[in-house]
């Protein structure tokens, strides 16, 4: 799932290539990508693309009052074409949800590999109607996002660190992948209630937040869009490495399962040299 560093990335290279620029066609492929049908999305055609903007996980294309805003969700992806394929796309069994075309012959298109159909685009006349918007919390990333800030969301939170952060209307734009790596950078275990941190932890904590998250948006700064996938996948540390040596201490790193997703750590660095134990099968540890 593209995370905050992978979306202000295509949020930058869109910039480049989409503002000053109109758009001539936008063409659903498959109709569920539609989550808004007024204005419909039509209506951004014939229209000048004057900003492009990241909230959350959240792409926002604005032209002329109206705002394009899409989700890539798990399996969503931006492709750009230089030279969008002549003709209509046809709906099919492919993994193309939806194609917008410029007048200079470029594009882009939104891809969801899968059966399960998540990507969402939404034309809205103000960014704060998509519900997902209204309810993310700040930005981690943002100047006022300080330490103090970020201790005060702590507060009370009585579960996990793990899902705290994965938590949008909590913090925006963090998810399974950066959760790990700042999990793993702070030296915590994925399954330390939020609310227990002390003072020293919760610094720890902040400042593995945002170095992972600006080191990971530095790395992806500059690049096309075809080429983040494959640098968030390098750029990772323990997420998505069972089985491999941890890079800070050579110990195994482990997972965890869950019915529909799976964590990554290391017992080391993290959790006293203790493997947790399987969140189906037995209490958590901490």
């Amino acid at each position: 799932m593209p995370e905050l560093p992978e979306v202000e990335a295509l949020k930058d290279f869109l910039t480049d290539h989409l503002v000053g620029r109109e758009v001539v066609r936008v063409l659903p492929v498959a109709i569920s990508v539609l989550k808004t049908y007024d204005p419909p999305v039509t209506a951004f055609e014939g229209r000048a693309v004057t900003a492009v903007r990241r909230y959350g996980k959240f792409l926002d294309l604005e032209a002329d009052g109206l705002h394009f805003v899409t989700h890539l969700a798990r399996a969503g992806w931006l492709q750009w074409k230089d030279r969008l394929p002549d003709g209509a796309p046809r709906p099919g069994k492919g993994p193309l949800a939806l194609r917008v075309a410029l007048e200079t012959g470029e594009g882009f298109d939104l891809t969801e590999a899968g059966t399960q159909k998540r990507l969402a685009v939404y034309v809205v006349r103000d960014p704060r109607e998509v519900p997902g918007v209204a309810r993310l919390g700040p930005d981690p990333l943002a100047a006022d996002f300080d330490e103090q800030r970020f201790a005060t969301l702590l507060e009370g939170e009585r579960r996990q660190i793990k899902g705290a952060l994965r938590d949008q209307s909590l913090i925006a734009g963090v998810g399974n992948a950066y959760s790990d790596e700042i999990l793993h950078a702070a030296g915590m275990s994925p399954f330390k209630l939020a609310s227990s941190l002390s003072p020293q932890e919760t610094h720890r904590l902040y400042e593995a937040l945002r170095t992972t998250l600006m080191e990971a948006v530095e790395r992806s700064r500059g690049l096309a869009a075809g080429r983040l996938k494959a640098e968030k996948k390098s750029g990772l540390r323990v997420h998505g490495r069972a089985g491999e040596p941890c890079p800070v201490c050579g110990d195994t790193i482990r997972e965890v399962s869950f019915s529909d997703s799976s964590l990554q750590y290391c017992p080391t660095c993290q959790t006293g040299g203790k493997p947790l134990a399987d969140r189906r099968m037995s209490r958590l540890l901490k």
